[in-house]
């Protein structure tokens, strides 16, 4: 009959801290991506960064219309919906590297 063996702490409490070293690393490299996205035809254009942030937002200046300002406003959303997707897709991409492809429940929260 095999013997039960306790895990190695020292050696598991090691290896959480590298992945944790490894996970501000990525947290610290996805600040630096930026994507650009625009809508309606490129009437509306933005930067936005791995954090979430706007960099930069332009809009056209025929497309503003005062008659007609719900336009304006969707198109601004769909230019900000498609850069966080394009910032969620970096993010995937990134844990992916630091899991190997392994999917691990609540790793992408941590971004």
């Amino acid at each position: 009959m095999s013997e039960f063996k306790m895990p190695d702490m020292s050696h598991l409490m090691k290896m959480a801290q590298e992945m944790q070293n490894k996970m501000s690393k990525a947290k610290e490299d996805m600040a630096s991506l930026t994507c650009d996205v625009s809508s309606g035809g490129g009437m509306v254009t933005l930067t936005m960064n791995g954090n979430y942030e706007i960099l930069s937002l332009n809009i056209e200046q025929e497309i503003i219309d005062p008659d007609d300002p719900e336009m304006l406003c969707d198109l601004v959303r769909a230019a900000l919906n498609q850069g966080i997707s394009k910032v969620r897709e970096m993010t995937q991409e990134e844990m992916s590297k630091l899991t190997g492809g392994v999917s691990i429940p609540g790793m992408s929260s941590l971004f």
